[in-house]
């Protein structure tokens, strides 16, 4: 009943945004600036136009339509500007009585969302622009007025507004025209909803005030400064517990707002800034001060405490300290007395190997004197040859000694292996000559089963004697078993030699898609850069030229297929169209 008595205008603009194509429903949705100025605002004609436009889905329509490239539309981003100037006005003094969730829960953030991607748009697009930078201004800041009605006609918007990552990032620009439209619009919001800082979480609430302090910081622009001020002594007036944020985050503001900023024109703002933040300053130190006074009489009653304990044990303490001392000094002179006893039996150590050498030099020289001269050369040849085998005698005792110490552990872990064995094989012995019952002997067999058992072994036997195997038949399988290792061996060579190719071809694809990324603009591109890229292959020519046409087919598509798409720069394709088209695609370089 409700939608047969709805506006005749809306019915109308309804039938012909599905019977019209996509390019012309931006155009036709403009209609409804004429229709909703037909009505004196906040009446109830007005609710009841607004109410047909959502049930009748023309909101959604405005809402979708915002996300499309609008450079391509007829009537460019001027046409999206007013679309947003008119969605806000739809929105706001609607009363939905159908489904009231699915309107303040999924529609009015979702406008908010694509109200802010085109805001983004608009100031990427006034940034880059050389000519219409004014008309593109414009439109950013109808853009921005519909953002504010919006969240002005529904208060509950304000947190979401805030918390958005793109109203952050419109936030962050170094532009100063967009930036104090941006500043605006952060102060139409605190109006709206003074407390909404507090309703966000605490990293926005760093970011927004990071944000501003920075552009106070960096600048000299004294629009910019009027405009940062004026937010901070909006955000000090709505809370107390900020003004604390904003004296222990920011150490140098005072500072800095008082050198830098005063005589710019906006002294009263800063002024009242100033005198919030001091009173915070002072009220501060007050409260350190009493905390200093607490802890000190804290510690000056410990250490009172401390000291009394202390006397308390102090004959205890002496006597222990006395006890200590005499044990230190006893070890030390025990060991003086150690190191001394181990120098006199080095000394006579080496005493006796001097008397032992001169008593062998002597016996020496005495045995020469004896022995006739033709017999010296062979006696000092036995000589040599008794003094080599000594060597050699302690030299192998000493090396079969560290290579014992160094094989003591793998001689431990074998013992332990034998051990083991030796256990298991007793247990399993055990277990082997175990009756199955321990309560009940093993039933034996009867000679009837015996028999018959008997005759189905020798039966087996006849069916399948055992085969003797010749000394050809055994060179024969020996060769064979050599064939077959041998095609092993080159089967597993052949192998590696695919995974190496696997391995350069994986280094090959790694090389050349750092190529491609860190490859420069079409602006900046040389002869040079261009064969680096090029290929001599005629079927990579041919996959390459595939490629590129399939990206000019996507240009060509519809809007509502690049809907789910969040294009920060409209040019960008998706991977899963080409995918599905080709499969994969050429990275330049080598083949």
């Amino acid at each position: 009943a409700e939608l047969a008595a709805a506006d005749p205008r809306v019915q109308a603009l309804a039938a012909q945004v599905t019977e019209s194509r996509e390019q012309d429903i931006p155009l036709l949705l403009l209609k409804l600036k004429g229709i909703l100025s037909s009505a004196s605002l906040g009446c109830e004609e007005s609710k009841k136009i607004k109410r047909d436009i959502y049930d009748y889905g023309l909101s959604q329509y405005c809402m979708l339509v915002l996300r499309q490239d609008h450079s391509r539309l007829h009537g460019g981003w001027a046409t999206a500007a007013q679309l947003a100037e008119i969605l806000s006005h739809c929105c706001v003094g609607l009363e939905v009585k159908e489904d009231p969730e699915e309107f303040y829960n999924k529609f009015l953030p979702s406008v908010i969302n694509n109200l802010l991607v085109l805001g983004r748009r608009l100031q990427a697009r006034f940034t880059r622009a050389i000519k219409d930078k004014q008309d593109f201004l414009r439109w950013f800041q109808t853009v921005t007025d519909a953002i504010c009605w919006l969240f002005g006609g529904h208060v509950q918007l304000a947190a979401f507004v805030l918390q958005n990552e793109h109203f952050l990032q419109l936030l962050i620009t170094d532009d100063v025209e967009t930036a104090i439209i941006m500043m605006s619009v952060l102060h139409n919001l605190l109006k709206v909803n003074s407390s909404v800082l507090l309703q966000v979480d605490e990293e926005t609430l760093h970011a927004v005030l990071d944000e501003l302090v920075y552009k106070l910081s960096s600048t000299t622009n004294p629009v910019i400064g009027s405009a940062a001020t004026r937010l901070l002594l909006l955000v000090a007036k709505c809370c107390k517990q900020l003004v604390k944020l904003l004296t222990a985050r920011y150490k140098g503001l005072k500072r800095l707002l008082s050198k830098q900023w005063t005589g710019k024109g906006f002294d009263r703002d800063l002024s009242q800034l100033l005198d919030l933040l001091c009173l915070e300053q002072s009220s501060g130190k007050a409260e350190l001060q009493r905390q200093h006074q607490a802890a000190c009489i804290i510690q000056a009653t410990w250490r009172g405490f401390q000291t009394r304990k202390r006397l308390k044990k102090l004959p205890q303490a002496v006597t222990t300290l006395q006890r200590s001392f005499r044990a230190k000094r006893e070890q030390e002179l025990q060991h003086l007395k150690k190191q001394r006893e181990d120098e006199a039996l080095k000394l006579q150590i080496q005493l006796k190997r001097q008397r032992a050498m001169r008593l062998f030099h002597e016996r020496q020289l005495a045995f020469l004197e004896i022995i006739h001269a033709s017999q010296v050369t062979k006696y000092m040849e036995e000589i040599e040859r008794k003094s080599a085998l000594t060597i050699q005698r302690f030299w192998r005792g000493y090396r079969a000694r560290r290579n014992f110490h160094q094989q003591r552990q793998s001689l431990k872990e074998y013992k332990a292996a034998v051990i083991i064995q030796r256990a298991a094989c007793k247990f399993l012995e055990k277990r082997r000559r175990r009756p199955l019952s321990p309560w009940k002997d093993p039933k034996g067999l009867t000679d009837e089963q015996r028999l018959a058992l008997q005759q189905k072994v020798d039966d087996y036997i006849k069916l399948h004697p055992a085969s003797q195997m010749s000394e050809e038949m055994s060179k024969e399988l020996h060769m064979r078993a050599q064939e077959k290792l041998a095609q092993f061996l080159l089967r597993s060579r052949l192998d590696w030699r695919a995974a190496q190719r696997r391995e350069t071809l994986l280094a090959q694809v790694n090389t050349d898609v750092e190529l491609l990324m860190n490859a420069p603009g079409l602006a900046e591109t040389t002869e040079k850069d261009l064969g680096v890229f090029m290929s001599r292959s005629i079927p990579i020519a041919t996959k390459a030229r595939q490629s590129h046409n399939t990206m000019l087919k996507h240009t060509h598509w519809p809007w509502w297929k690049k809907l789910g798409d969040e294009l920060e720069e409209d040019d960008v394709i998706p991977d899963d169209a080409l995918n599905a088209e080709l499969g994969t695609l050429f990275i330049g370089g080598k083949k």
